[in-house]
């Protein structure tokens, strides 16, 4: 039943999915879903609790190693990309915190992790002085973003499909070479408008 529940609410969200729905996909009666789970909300809360599970228990793997901590975060993220692609409790808990913002955030169960080490990398001379650990989570977060988004547009393509961690890791390689040759290449400033230009325009 979690693993229809699962495969349902993935697939069509919150709001599309029904109980009824559910128990045909799991083959069950209606009667046996609302035995276990009073609600739609009480299992989607399920569902969310399993994906958050699957997805410690695969980072609990890869931190009892003897890795750095800049290479395991480099895993970890490679972790939740294989993760997004296999399990389907894993991308429905994404989808749900994302679809039922009172919910807690699929990346509320491994960011910390990641912080932390981060913070460790840094206090060892991992990262560059300019590289703060603070701005190193968020492209971590983006990255993790960014694998969910490209995997939910190719999902079903067939063949074509590049595996998201064989795409994960490539641009890894790029954050951690860098892509300019120009050492003289510099990042433009925000644009900002000066107090008179403000008042014009409003």
């Amino acid at each position: 039943m979690m693993k229809a529940a699962a495969e349902e609410f993935d697939r069509h969200g919150y709001d599309a999915t029904s109980l009824s729905r559910i128990s045909a996909v799991a083959g069950v009666s209606i009667g046996a879903v609302t035995f276990h789970f009073s609600s739609k909300a009480d299992l989607a809360d399920a569902v969310q609790q399993e994906g958050r599970a699957v997805t410690l228990g695969g980072l609990e793997r890869l931190t009892a190693g003897p890795l750095s901590p800049l290479r395991l975060v480099i895993d970890l993220t490679l972790e939740l990309a294989r993760l997004m692609e296999q399990e389907s409790s894993v991308r429905a808990a994404i989808r749900l915190a994302r679809e039922r913002p009172d919910t807690d955030a699929w990346s509320d169960a491994w960011l910390p992790m990641v912080r932390a080490l981060l913070d460790q990398a840094y206090e060892r001379g991992q990262l560059r002085t300019d590289a703060l650990p603070a701005d190193v989570t968020l492209l971590v977060e983006h990255l993790t973003n960014g694998a969910e988004a490209y995997l939910r547009g190719r999902m079903g393509s067939g063949p074509a499909f590049e595996s998201t961690v064989a795409q994960l890791r490539r641009i890894w390689h790029l954050a951690l070479v860098g892509v300019s040759s120009d050492d003289g290449v510099i990042l433009p400033q925000p644009r900002t408008r000066a107090p008179s230009q403000a008042g014009a325009a409003d």
